[in-house]
């Protein structure tokens, strides 16, 4: 069922909406509180980036299945370069518009109570346990107009729970494929870590909507209990035609970590938000994003490491590259909230333009509200750097090589960190492919 709709949606099309899906009432009520909060709650105003004409309701909403799939090899090409050729990965969803076309979670990992599956099964089969985290301690419902839409609306994504002292050592990965070219993807992902327990996940999303309009409206939970371990690694790589926003927030408790690394790929106006609550003592986070900007699309992204808990550690590095007539806002915020005595927050933004009419902005802010800390940021945005250009030429290799070799190097601290291999071939192949 794909229904066209505008805003606003009525509370009869919520409950329809969530009859179908034989959703738990706790989710059905959730639903009609983030609508009517809608109403009146005001658009997110990123720092200096206006997005009051951006397509953020024009969309076609419901709930579109995908043809299932037995193999991976019934996938298209597209698709199939996310996977290593010599290896079907075990712990695997793929979603396909907004229903599950492929999943395959290990019999080891089942038996240890890991659950990995769609988010609307998991609130049939585990309903007490996802309404536990769901909107509740990272992203609140009320936080803009885009949340609470996001909560009324949400038509898809995944619930991955680890239980405790439960160590998996392969990654798990999620591909969001929004296939049809006018559905919307309201997507929530729900990662929970238990105590003492670690985890990798790495998501991809993709679309090929270079001409049709709608919006993808993407929110991320992610809570590391005490001891846990979550490294988080994502490619997003929707197409030109997708108004995206997308919310991946962390909380971390006594002595966790949340990693992330994130390749933002979107070819269409993009807020991105990632926020990390350091909540607990002797949590860290490292928050590391690469992006590659070109045509005339607009971006905004926004690292974030709130420190709350004593003796905490927050390392965020933002990578950057600009060509063409694209305009990105890349924003640190290190954040020691009083009481986080003897944390350290540190901080990297570097900006790459590769031609006179692209735009990049990288401001690092530190917000310290306790004496017993360490903290310090770096910014630059620039031009490839002459001296290292000649060095290679001078070595006989061509402009064009050097170049490409220098922007590879410049964002490699990022794509380096992702674990999945082909999933880091596949965003070396999109930054070339955005590049040249």
């Amino acid at each position: 069922m794909t229904v066209e709709t505008k805003l606003p949606f009525d509370k009869d099309y919520i409950n329809q909406f969530s009859q179908e899906r034989n959703e738990p009432e706790w989710m059905k009520e959730l639903r009609f509180e983030a609508l009517d909060q809608a109403d009146s709650l005001e658009m997110p105003k990123p720092d200096k980036t206006n997005i009051s004409k951006w397509n953020f309701s024009n969309f076609n909403h419901g709930y579109l299945e995908g043809e299932a799939v037995t193999s991976l090899n019934e996938l298209p090409e597209e698709l199939q370069v996310y996977f290593d050729e010599d290896q079907v990965p075990e712990n695997l969803l793929v979603q396909r518009n907004h229903s599950i076309a492929y999943a395959s979670l290990s019999e080891e990992l089942k038996e240890k109570g890991v659950i990995f599956t769609d988010i609307f099964t998991a609130m049939k089969e585990h309903s007490d346990l996802v309404e536990k985290y769901y909107m509740k301690d990272a992203v609140a419902v009320d936080q803009h107009k885009l949340t609470a839409l996001h909560t009324a609306l949400m038509n898809g994504g995944i619930f991955l729970y680890v239980p405790k002292n439960v160590q998996i050592e392969e990654p798990i990965q999620a591909v969001f494929w929004q296939e049809d070219p006018q559905t919307s993807l309201f997507n929530h992902v729900l990662v929970v870590a238990e105590e003492s327990s670690s985890v990798t996940y790495v998501e991809n999303y993709l679309s090929q909507n270079s001409e049709q309009e709608t919006v993808a409206n993407i929110v991320t939970e992610v809570i590391a209990n005490d001891n846990a371990r979550v490294a988080f690694g994502a490619v997003d790589n929707l197409a030109a035609g997708t108004t995206t926003y997308v919310n991946r927030r962390g909380v971390a408790y006594r002595d966790a970590v949340i990693d992330w690394a994130l390749g933002q790929m979107n070819d269409g106006n993009t807020v991105s938000e990632n926020i990390t609550y350091l909540v607990g003592d002797n949590s860290s986070s490292e928050a590391k994003a690469v992006s590659v900007g070109r045509g005339k699309q607009t971006q905004n992204f926004t690292s974030s490491i709130v420190q709350q808990g004593k003796d905490t550690n927050g390392y965020i590095l933002q990578r950057g590259v600009m060509r063409d007539r694209a305009s990105t806002i890349f924003n640190a915020i290190g954040k020691i909230e009083h009481g986080g005595t003897r944390g350290n927050s540190e901080q990297e933004s570097r900006v790459l333009m590769l031609s006179e009419r692209a735009r990049g902005d990288a401001n690092p802010i530190l917000l310290i509200d306790e004496d017993d800390v360490t903290a310090g940021h770096a910014a630059s945005v620039g031009r490839v750097d002459p001296i290292q250009m000649y060095y290679l030429m001078s070595r006989g290799i061509t402009k064009e090589e050097a170049e490409r070799l220098v922007i590879h190097g410049f964002l490699a601290p990022v794509v380096t960190q992702l674990p999945v291999e082909s999933v880091k071939n596949q965003l070396t192949q999109v930054i070339e492919r955005k590049v040249y």
